[in-house]
């Protein structure tokens, strides 16, 4: 059964901060914790692990909640995934957060050589699974999309970890209400949230915990120069750009357009202003504060933000300026 989520104020980061050294995490996290960040999240994707991080977070850090966003329910195996949660979740009690995915056939086929197949239901099939694994209890289990035959954890976590499922639409944002102990965004607008949150929370309260990317300069060149690469390039990604064209944002049309005719540098150019400013903050601190404030206002209860690499700026300093107020 879902959980009851926290009701307190909550401001995450994403750890590692790029550009500052992995020997520097675990003094990164102490002083994120001291800047007043009540929420430290990792991301698996094309940089480090997950895992990782969150542990050396949850041995240096004393309140933190601890969150990946996300981990596949392809890319490790059920019994793995639970293991895994479990440790977490014994290392940091009452303060760990495991956010699945589906990831994308990207990461899944071509990175991995799985298949990606009935992503929905084996999402579905996994959160399910660790319900039932994390007591401790013995699981054998003919699921829809795998099976496993006595599986039983050797380390039950004194308080299991909150379940949160990353969802795009439809049937994965209900999926994520009704099984789930919340959603986890990316990727989109403030406004979106709007759209796309009610179909979790429809269930009754969750955690809805959003990803947001942060340009971390008053340069609005630089700034939207590095967002337009980052834009080109995830909302070409087959499950993105379904998204955006369920949000109904014709405006990347010509951006999809020129993608399709293999004119990558007029994708780039294609792209607006107002949806580069939409979908990344930038600006001075107190801007970007509020633009985070406005993912708040509109339903988000974990807004974590992530810092993108600017040059000339130091990751570090900048968490100080953007540190809640």
């Amino acid at each position: 059964m879902p959980q009851v989520p926290d009701d307190r104020p909550r401001w995450g980061t994403t750890i590692p901060l790029e550009g500052v050294p992995l020997t520097r995490l675990a003094d990164v996290c102490r002083e994120l914790e001291d800047l007043g960040c009540t929420d430290l999240w990792t991301a698996e994707g094309m940089g480090t692990d997950g895992i990782t991080p969150l542990a050396v977070a949850a041995a240096v850090t004393r309140e933190a909640h601890l969150g990946i966003a996300i981990a596949s329910v392809f890319t490790r195996g059920p019994a793995l995934l639970a293991q895994t949660a479990a440790t977490l979740a014994g290392l940091a009690p009452g303060r760990v957060t495991l956010g699945l995915g589906a990831s994308s056939d990207v990461l899944v086929e071509q990175w991995n050589g799985l298949e990606f197949a009935k992503p929905l239901s084996r999402s579905r099939d996994v959160v399910r699974f660790l319900r039932a694994a994390l007591t401790g209890e013995r699981v054998e289990e003919q699921y829809d999309t795998f099976s496993v035959r006595g599986v039983r954890l050797g380390s039950v976590p004194p308080e299991p970890p909150r379940i949160v499922l990353a969802a795009l639409r439809g049937k994965m944002l209900d999926l994520a209400g009704s099984e789930s102990d919340g959603v986890a965004l990316n990727w989109l607008t403030a406004e979106d949230v709007g759209t796309v949150a009610p179909a979790v929370t429809a269930h009754g309260p969750r955690d809805v915990v959003c990803r947001v990317l942060v340009a971390p300069t008053d340069d609005a060149d630089v700034a939207r120069g590095i967002a337009r690469r980052l834009i080109t390039t995830y909302l070409n990604v087959p499950v993105y750009r379904a998204f955006h064209a369920w949000l109904g944002r014709d405006e990347l049309a010509p951006m999809w357009a020129a993608w399709d005719a293999g004119d990558r540098r007029g994708a780039l150019a294609a792209v607006p202003d107002h949806v580069v400013d939409a979908l990344v903050l930038h600006g001075p601190p107190e801007r970007i504060r509020e633009g985070l404030a406005a993912y708040v206002e509109h339903g988000v209860t974990v807004p974590v933000t992530m810092l993108l690499p600017v040059p000339g700026v130091d990751p570090v300093q900048a968490c100080r300026d953007l540190a809640p107020r």
